[in-house]
């Protein structure tokens, strides 16, 4: 079987449709699907159930998808240490990160990696915190950006930064005319949170309770920039991290309320896989992400 062949099987048990696979290995979907049928045959084996939607991946193969995540964390590992004796700083770094890191701020990323190494790629997916998990672990990224990540037997956490939670307020809400509040002044105030599934929404909500407030949460969503789409409309006030409203803020579109006491962070991880051999390029960028970039 060609490396071809596994790294489809990979992409497509990864986002459970061979359409998708296909298009990440520049296949029309009735290839990648005769591909599959032919690895089947030879194996012997149904990798995947295709009258689900989405397919779901057999338990023979779920062997066979680890066994393909195998294949080609070797051929990585083999390629890292061949470039690392060639001295060569090259190739695609593949790095997954959760939407409020913001685009402006994987941009600025992105052009200092380029600077450094300028003949390296870097591939850049935005995805819920879960999904970021999801390919790490899955090969799907050698390095992910994720809220409230801890180390795990496959992951590794690192520090990267502790974000600073804020009020955040439409210019024309009651409680904008303060530069800082009290968590009993949110206490009845219209809220919009997050799902409650998020960590973030867990950590607001225990912080809420211990300073013995209740808001009223109206609406709540799963990204922060909808919510502060909410926060500019007056539909309610929120607690976010003050570093994705820089843009809201200096357009006047929201103003930001420091809690008092200030005693409320979001911790943003590094991740990656644990004995991860790391290309030239991608221990480049995760030195250069650790010093701030």
């Amino acid at each position: 079987m060609t490396l071809e062949k596994v790294r489809l099987i990979r992409d497509v048990a990864y986002h459970r449709s061979i359409s998708k696979g296909a298009k990440l290995s520049e296949l029309s979907q009735s290839a990648a699907s005769q591909a599959i049928q032919e690895v089947e045959r030879e194996a012997g084996i149904e990798l995947f159930d295709r009258t689900t939607r989405p397919l779901t991946v057999t338990d023979a193969g779920k062997l066979y998808v680890e066994y393909c995540r195998d294949v080609l964390r070797r051929q990585e590992e083999l390629e890292a240490s061949i470039n690392r004796l060639k001295e060569e700083v090259n190739g695609r770094v593949r790095i997954a990160a959760i939407y409020s890191v913001g685009l402006s701020e994987m941009a600025e990323i992105e052009a200092h990696f380029g600077q450094l190494y300028p003949e390296a790629t870097l591939q850049i997916s935005y995805l819920r915190p879960e999904r970021v998990w999801e390919s790490v672990s899955g090969d799907g990224a050698d390095l992910g950006l994720m809220s409230y990540a801890e180390s795990s037997r496959e992951i590794v956490a690192l520090p990267w930064r502790d974000e600073e939670m804020v009020v955040a307020a439409s210019p024309d809400h009651n409680l904008a005319k303060h530069s800082k509040v009290t968590p009993l002044e949110l206490a009845g105030e219209s809220f919009i949170g997050f799902d409650e599934d998020l960590p973030i929404q867990t950590q607001i909500a225990r912080f809420l309770r211990d300073n013995h407030v209740a808001v009223e949460t109206v609406l709540r969503f799963d990204n922060i920039e909808m919510i502060k789409q909410a926060v500019a409309h007056g539909s309610g006030v929120s607690i976010m991290p003050e570093r994705v409203m820089r843009a809201d803020i200096a357009s006047g579109r929201l103003v930001s309320l420091r809690l008092r006491p200030a005693n409320l962070f979001r911790p943003v991880r590094i991740i990656h896989r644990r004995r991860k051999v790391f290309s030239a390029a991608a221990e480049g960028l995760l030195k250069l992400l650790q010093k701030g970039y």
